[in-house]
């Protein structure tokens, strides 16, 4: 396929209620989309590196200088074979995994849609629904945690994950499992129990009751670039601790699970350099008997779509954070809108390419730049 034109959307969307993480408070969520125009089809990707360096050093700002001045100009005017080919072409550009990631999305669209075969057959998933879950942030107390997710559980959500930082976990987790002893719950701390840049024993120690909790995983408690003290945190706890920004490349993957960092990988695909490199993680982790999930970045129905393809993998055994349309935007900016199942499942599209179409309407309405 020849890349006749790449145009890029800077977005910003109010989201349906604020969402806090253990680095901020969000009221609104920004992302790129990539529109890719190739032989009469075009083409939908995202990059949902988000307006500050709070969860990745990638910004939406460093995604658009990344991809302006250096991925549309060795790809424009391109024939390309496949995304795998991509990968290639891009491969000398270190690091920026989620740039590179947003238009090999919408690669793979464009690819589908010549084919006429949807992104799930593509990448050989079989699945007609994923089982998923959703991610609470943090609450102004114990009760309102307790509250937010009982209107989550009465809305079908069978697994819950926690956001946590020090001061807010321990307390806030066994609240939440005295009112729910018999739900799938996880927990994330987005690298909080730091000091100094490194890992800090106080923090640690404060984690250890949550082994007696019932968790499925402990998600991300030390920082990004220790892998070693994942290592020796994962030997005291009983619970399975999931890597998430740790994992940015298979190479990450292979060496935690050669240095048993993790018992657990959260794959997503926009983190590791879009789906390509999310397959390859994949088949490494079941290859090793590893479980994987599919994590979630408040992603619109382009990102949805492409987290559903690759979730319904044979070793996503785990539910993903791939929520309803409505848990974050009363208007996104595709027209499908995907809703939860009774069984606390999401259907997978199966029409050629990511199996969306764009609103274009509500895409100019939050467009920003």
């Amino acid at each position: 396929m020849k890349i006749e034109k790449i145009t890029l959307h800077h977005l910003s969307m109010p989201l349906v209620a604020p969402f806090e993480t253990s680095f901020g408070r969000a009221t609104h969520r920004e992302c790129i989309i990539v529109e890719v125009q190739s032989g009469g089809l075009t083409g939908w990707g995202e990059c949902p590196a988000d307006a500050d360096p709070g969860y990745s050093y990638e910004t939406v700002g460093t995604a658009l200088h990344i991809l302006r001045e250096f991925i549309q100009p060795l790809v424009a005017g391109r024939e390309l074979a496949d995304p795998a080919a991509y990968r290639d072409i891009v491969s000398h550009i270190r690091g920026h995994p989620m740039a590179k990631s947003g238009l090999e999305m919408a690669l793979w669209d464009l690819q589908g849609k010549r084919e006429g075969r949807s992104l799930k057959r593509m990448l050989g998933g079989a699945r007609e629904t994923v089982a998923v879950g959703v991610s609470v942030g943090l609450q102004s107390d114990p009760a309102a945690l307790v509250d937010t997710v009982a209107g989550y559980t009465a809305g079908g959500y069978r697994r819950v994950k926690l956001k946590i930082k020090p001061g807010r976990d321990v307390g806030d987790v066994r609240a939440v499992r005295a009112a729910f002893p018999d739900l799938k719950l996880q927990v994330d701390a987005n690298s909080a129990y730091v000091l100094d840049g490194g890992a800090d024993p106080r923090n640690a120690e404060a984690l250890m009751p949550l082994d007696d909790l019932g968790l499925l995983l402990i998600e991300q408690p030390l920082a990004e670039n220790d892998l070693w003290d994942h290592h020796k945190l994962q030997q005291r706890f009983e619970t399975p601790i999931c890597l998430d920004e740790s994992i940015a490349s298979p190479r990450d993957a292979r060496q935690a699970l050669e240095m048993e960092a993790c018992r657990v990988i959260n794959i997503k695909q926009s983190r590791v350099g879009g789906l390509v490199n999310a397959v390859e993680i994949h088949d490494h982790c079941r290859d090793r008997g590893v479980p994987v999930w599919c994590g979630g970045m408040l992603e619109t129905g382009i990102g949805r779509a492409a987290n559903l393809a690759l979730a319904c993998l044979e070793n996503f055994t785990l539910p993903g954070d791939i929520s309803a349309t409505d848990r974050y935007y009363e208007r996104d900016i595709t027209f499908e809108r995907f809703s939860l199942n009774p069984d606390s499942t999401i259907d997978v599209p199966d029409r050629p390419g990511l199996g969306v179409e764009v609103d274009r309407e509500a895409l100019k309405a939050c467009t920003v730049g």
